[in-house]
């Protein structure tokens, strides 16, 4: 079972990712997600992430590997922006499917949490 990984500079919907992994992993007894947007008040005007190219890809690819490895997944997503975006703009989208909804909600949580504390974003 591969990931399905993106980095991209460009908007994406989230509702339309998450209908279409659902669709595509019917099997699944249970899809966990989270989707991470930039904030709307407190004055923010925009949010601007970078990242470091040779790392970043290949960083989001080994720690979907490594979700894979750990949990019995039937598919996983992770999508993750980089540049300028505006109030309630998508940011990151990861997405679990396994038999068991422990498992889904378990390997979500990791790639977030991962992606959160060890990114290769700034």
């Amino acid at each position: 079972m591969a990931a399905d990984v993106r980095l991209g500079d460009s908007a994406f919907d989230p509702a339309h990712e998450i209908a279409a992994f659902a669709v595509a992993h019917r099997q699944a007894g249970g899809i966990a997600s989270f989707l991470g947007q930039v904030r709307c008040g407190e004055g923010v005007e925009a949010l601007e992430l970078r990242h470091y190219g040779p790392l970043t890809l290949p960083g989001m690819e080994a720690l979907a590997a490594e979700a894979l490895a750990r949990w019995p997944l039937d598919g996983l997503l992770a999508i993750h922006r980089h540049g300028c975006m505006r109030p309630a703009e998508p940011i990151v989208l990861v997405c679990a499917a396994a038999r068991h909804r422990r498992d889904a909600f378990a390997a979500a949580e990791y790639v977030m949490d991962h992606l959160k504390s060890d990114s290769w974003f700034w």
